[in-house]
Order: structure tokens, then sequence, then C-alpha cells
């Protein structure tokens, strides 16, 4: 069986793909690690819990939380590197990731049979990888170069990025992505092969919550949204402007890291009647929120359609809630439209940036149980029967046998590009 390293841009715990990556690729015997980078303290303990059991190693490449030596040196450099980004155009390593240069120095120690990156840090490490004729992998969960705001851009190495993003799409056979809306576009941007699709799902639980019971006449239907962060630009501003549009009262629950200075945010855009309904929530460890989601009834992914990469690809929420059992609203996207059209009775799409629109989808749904349940069963049986992570692996693992394969057969050379960060 093969050696794996898998590199990974923050925490484990962060990272729900490339744990059911290597779980699956040890599970199917290879031996697996997995490099990542530390920088908070609470972070770092849930790493070492999900460990726990693991047929898998997992160590930071780089490790600079608050009482560590190396935190300061590690953000003046990367300080430097957007400054000298921002007055000169100069591109390093350090500008597209903490710990660029440690994940090559340990890449090129370990000489893997495969090296797998996921994020913009790892593109560059992938590069480099590849031009010393050692084989390598992407996964693109998000279309990196195309997963900024405007705004955002101009302190960005876009172009360089696109570089690094089309010589991995051509040159690494284990090329994945999370839609077939983000693999079509990968390969007619960068005239690359098809990226094989994993979606971002999750294997099936045995929880009690899922059993759902018909509700009381008493009882408020309850709606959930989450992400790592409560913040802009994640559709929570249409769904504060279709609240005072409803016609049944719900409970709204956000689950997130929410700063002081978002919850302000939050709370200028709730009017006061709805203000006791929101409730906001921590976030939790990957084994507790499949049961935290199930406790809702339906789960909301009001994903934004810019920039492209939010567009065209399907976040995690979408297929927890299925996972959970929730009914789902979604919005538009392309990537979200290419799960609802193949199984429109788990919810209800609906247009971005439209409150009259969700406001009416929430309504047509709570207004009626048998309507809320039947969408329940609906989602829940997608999942089970087609979305689940069960029906995405043995794929998975048929891109890594291929990609290995052709680690033996031939030898990929570097290539003439020089303009590279």
């Amino acid at each position: 069986m093969a050696k794996i390293l898998i590199l990974i841009g923050a925490h484990l715990c962060t990272a729900p793909r490339p744990q059911k990556e290597a779980d699956a690729l040890a599970q199917a015997g290879h031996q697996v690690i997995v490099r990542g980078v530390w920088f908070d303290p609470v972070l770092a303990e849930r790493d070492r819990q999900l460990m726990t059991h693991r047929p898998w190693i997992f160590e930071p490449v780089v490790d600079f939380r608050p009482d560590r030596l190396e935190r300061w040196g590690i953000r003046v450099q990367a300080r430097l590197a957007r400054e000298a980004f921002k007055r000169w155009q100069n591109v390093s390593p350090a500008l597209l990731g903490y710990g660029a240069r440690a994940m090559l120095k340990v890449a090129l120690k370990e000489q893997s049979d495969l090296t797998i990156v996921h994020s913009e840090a790892g593109l560059w490490v992938g590069d480099r990888l590849l031009r010393k004729g050692l084989q390598v992998g992407v996964d693109f969960e998000d279309w990196f170069s195309q997963d900024l705001l405007p705004d955002a851009q101009a302190t960005r190495p876009v172009a360089q990025i696109k570089q690094l993003e089309e010589r991995l799409a051509i040159a690494c056979t284990y090329c994945l992505t999370t839609s077939h809306a983000l693999a079509d576009t990968l390969a007619q941007v960068y005239q690359a092969p098809t990226p094989t699709v994993i979606y971002n799902s999750f294997p099936q639980f045995d929880q009690p919550a899922l059993t759902r019971s018909a509700p009381s006449a008493n009882s408020v239907p309850s709606l959930h949204w989450f992400s790592q962060t409560i913040g802009r630009g994640r559709g929570l501003e249409t769904l504060f402007q279709a609240l005072p549009l409803l016609k049944t009262p719900v409970t709204i629950h956000l689950r997130g890291n929410c700063s002081d200075r978002n919850r302000q945010w939050l709370e200028s855009l709730v009017s006061p009647e709805w203000r006791s309904r929101l409730f906001i929530h921590p976030t939790v460890s990957n084994a507790e929120l499949p049961a935290c989601i199930a406790e809702h009834d339906i789960g909301l992914a009001l994903e934004e359609p810019d920039p492209p990469s939010r567009n065209l690809t399907i976040t995690n929420k979408l297929f927890q809630y299925m996972q959970a059992g929730l009914a789902v609203i979604a919005t538009d996207t392309a990537g979200q439209r290419e799960i609802l059209t193949q199984h429109p009775a788990m919810g209800r799409l609906v247009a971005c940036r439209d409150p009259v629109a969700l406001a009416a989808a929430i309504d047509d749904l709570v207004n009626q149980s048998d309507v809320l349940q039947t969408a329940q069963k609906a989602a829940l049986h997608a999942f089970q029967t087609q979305f689940g992570w069960e029906n995405q692996r043995d794929r998975l693992l048929q891109a890594a046998d291929t990609a290995l394969k052709n680690a033996t057969s031939h030898t990929l050379h570097p290539t003439p590009h020089t303009s590279h960060p």
C-alpha cells in the first residue's frame, strides 16, 4: 500500500473533507499522514480529540498558538508578504497562507507516493513537488482564485493563483472538486480533464432525533443556519429582511463564531419584535454537530451567487441538513440547484437576495405539518440513497488508485513556467 500525505492550511477540526479523505484512504490500507496549521488553543484541543482511535496521523506543520514563540515570526512574515505585494506586486509563498514553506519542507522530507493539497498554499507546494517529478493530487474544495469579492481581490495574487490552479488541474490525475457545476467550469477554463466530483457529504449516523413525530399544535417551527463565522455576505441579510414578511411564527437559530462587532450588526438588522425569536449558538465539534442540527425543522442554505466559487460549489451545510433529516430552503446558486433539481421534494429553491421569495418558501413549508414532514423525509431519503459519504467514498478511492498507478508508470516533468510565486 502507498504512503499518502495530505496538506491542509488550518486546523483539522475545521477541515471535515480532508478528515473523510484520510479515513477512506487509511481504511483502504494506505499509510496516511495529515499535516495542518495550529493557531487556536481551543481548536487544537478539538484536533487532539478528533485523533482518538483514528487509523492515520495528524501533526501541525507550524504551531503559532498564543503561547508559542514562533507566533510573532510567522505573523510578521505574513504581514511583510502582504505589504510587499501591495507596494511592489511581489508574490511570496507566505502571501498564500501560513506555513507554505514549512509544508514544502515536510513534503520533500516525507517523499510520499502521493501528496494531496487542499489550500492556496498547497497549490504552491504542489507546483514545487511536480517540478521535482513527485506525484501530486489536488482537491479544489473552492475555486481559490475566484473565491474573493472585488474589494478583496486587490490584496491577493489572483493571477498567480490562477497559474497554479491551471498547472495542477492539468497535471494531477487525482483532481477532485465539490460539484459538477464547478468541475465542468474548471475543465473549460483551464482546458483540463474534468475533475472527479466528491460531494461535501457525511457518513450516515443513527440518532434518535432523526425519528420525527408530528409537531404539536403549539410547537413553533425552528429554522437553522450555520457556518464557521456569522457575518456579512452569507445570506443573513436576506433572511432578516424576510422575517417581517412571514405569516407564521418561527424561531431562528444561528450557529457559528460571532464577534461582538457582528453581533451588533445582527441586532441592527433584526426588528425588535423578532429579537426574542433569534438564538445564536457557538460552534461545536464535528461529532456533536449532526445531533444539534437534528433538533430543528428546516435548514437554511442561503449562499450568495458571487464570487463565482460560491455560486458553483456546494457547501457542507446543505448535506448536513439532509443527513439530519431537515427540510431545506436553498438559494438558487448553480451548485445548490444541482442538488435541489434532482430532489425537489426535499425543500424549496429560492432566488438569491429575494426576501419575498424566501418568506413565501418558509410559510409554504411551515403552514402545513404534512408538507414539512414530507420534505424532511425526502431530504433524508435522498441523503441515504444518493448523497451520503458512503456513496462518495468509492469514487475517491478509485481516483487515488489511478493516480498511484500513474506514479509507477511515468514521471511528470517540470513545466517551463517561471512566473509562479
